[in-house]
């Protein structure tokens, strides 16, 4: 008689994660991975059929007594039950649990019948356990058609760690045992080792027993982000993340950190966490007895979230109190950021621009005018026989001068108006929308002042100066950029100061 083959679909899976051709040799060669009972690939190979129907599936279990009694223990308990009759016939427990779940149970029953197994994997199947019946709470409120499903992914996602055992089992025992804190940490660790974690192998060997390929690729991807998923693997893989919080030293913690994920989710907003976790303490002992796991130390599902919260809003406190303490600095550094960029354009003796500014600022200007064809004007200023001054009455008098200097020409331009210290005691004032004739007018103006005024005192006694300014328009030279502009203005100064010192020109006039 020969024995019943479970068909093997691992060819047509399509893994989002590379399984390394190591694995994939050592898992094809290893003939101590779990199996399936007969039964079970039967119930197999009525799931693969597109018209299973439910005598089709009780007609598969029927022939294992004991995995019938088994269905109908799960079919009667608490988590399906509730005031329902008690059922006595396979085809009664397949219709009460569904298709999925039923074949979850069939493949379950190889896998964690045994409660003496290692730590690690107790705690493994806890985890799957938990999630489970989390998934299914989950799709209950957002995919009720696909709850059956979502139960089975969620219960098979770390069936991976069965395959890895049997290949490298003291590999495994190594990362496994202590298990650590986070289950991402384990599948990191798994990364690190074997180039891939339990997820992706728990697909393979699902799709190895035959398990229909979408179900083997939901399980492959168990572990990845749920954050754009579909709405049933969004249940399957947010279901880890809560079991992982159950199970966690710190459960209200570890909450915590779901409820943060969760709270700006837009899928997760309709899912009622404190009905969530009261599912997972009503139903988990019941599950986990009809599944023959050692069930995890069950938490009290009010108090948890009672705490959770509590350390949420502690924490979000902590958070806001740290977030105006930052916003508090990112002011102050963007206001020294703002002095020190003052400070970078202005001549620290004068107030006035300085040269880089000036020059950064015409190019600006002159492009823009040229571009929309309005006036543009620059002068010149040298404040004549000012190293006679300095030799005379020293630099700090000199200083005074050019200080003062730099007032009286604030006092005089338009805000439109950029003055500035080009260097020693040259100046430049650059006037958009200003012609020949209106830049004229403020050199007379700034001539009449210093002859008006003394530009400073020392010892009581006043000092005047004069200065030589040369003008340069936008519309008397065909200039190319700002430089030649610019250079326009500075030889006309030097010419005004090669014919004499003190006056006013205009180049091209």
């Amino acid at each position: 008689m020969l024995a019943i083959q479970p068909t093997d679909n691992s060819q047509k899976l399509s893994l989002t994660s590379t399984l390394p051709d190591f694995i994939r040799e050592g898992l094809n060669n290893c003939f101590t991975l779990p199996t399936l009972p007969s039964a079970a690939i039967k119930v197999l190979d009525v799931a693969r059929s597109p018209n299973a129907s439910v005598k089709a599936y009780a007609e598969a279990i029927q022939t294992d007594p004991i995995l019938t009694i088994r269905l109908l223990a799960l079919a009667n308990s608490a988590y399906y039950a509730r005031s329902a009759p008690t059922i006595h016939t396979c085809q009664e427990a397949v219709a009460r649990v569904g298709l999925d779940t039923t074949l979850a149970t069939t493949l379950s029953f190889n896998l964690f019948k045994h409660k003496d197994q290692a730590a690690y994997l107790q705690q493994v199947w806890s985890r799957s356990l938990i999630a489970a019946i989390a998934a299914r709470y989950m799709a209950e409120q957002l995919c009720p058609g696909e709850a059956g499903f979502v139960f089975t992914a969620a219960l098979l996602q770390d069936i991976g760690v069965l395959a890895l055992k049997a290949l490298y089992p003291d590999d495994v025992e190594a990362i496994y045992e202590p298990l650590p804190t986070h289950h991402s940490d384990l599948s990191h660790s798994e990364q690190l080792l074997f180039g891939c974690d339990h997820a992706t192998v728990g697909a393979w060997l699902a799709a190895k027993w035959g398990v229909p390929t979408h179900l083997a690729e939901a399980i492959g991807t168990s572990h990845a982000d749920y954050a754009s998923a579909p709405i049933d693997l969004f249940c399957v893989r947010l279901s880890g993340h809560i079991a992982d919080a159950w199970l966690a030293p710190s459960p209200a913690h570890s909450l915590v950190s779901v409820m943060r994920k969760l709270k700006s989710h837009t899928k997760a907003q309709q899912i009622e966490l404190a009905a969530l976790l009261s599912t997972i303490e009503k139903q988990l002992p019941s599950l986990a007895d009809v599944l023959e796991i050692t069930a995890p130390k069950n938490q009290d599902s009010e108090e948890l979230l009672a705490e959770a919260q509590d350390l949420l809003f502690q924490q979000t406190l902590a958070l806001n109190a740290r977030l105006e303490q930052q916003q508090s600095e990112l002011a102050n550094l963007l206001e020294r950021q703002s002095e020190l960029e003052v400070r970078s354009r202005i001549d620290p003796l004068t107030g006035l621009a300085n040269r880089g500014w000036l020059e950064e600022q015409l190019g600006e200007h002159f492009a823009q005018c040229r571009e929309e064809g309005r006036a543009l004007s620059v002068a010149f200023i040298d404040l004549d026989h000012f190293k006679t001054i300095n030799d005379q009455y020293g630099h700090l008098v000199g200083d005074v001068i050019l200080e003062n200097f730099g007032k009286l020409i604030r006092r005089l331009i338009k805000d439109s108006d950029l003055a500035g210290r080009f260097g020693g005691e040259e100046f430049m004032i650059i006037m958009p929308d200003e012609d020949a004739d209106s830049a004229q007018l403020l050199a007379k103006k700034v001539a009449h002042q210093l002859a008006e005024q003394p530009i400073a005192y020392v010892e009581s006694q006043p000092i005047h100066v004069t200065v030589s300014i040369g003008i340069a328009c936008l519309s008397d030279g065909g200039f190319a950029n700002s430089r030649e502009l610019m250079n326009a203005a500075d030889q006309t100064m030097y010419f005004v100061k090669h014919i004499g010192r003190c006056g006013i020109a205009i180049y091209g006039h």
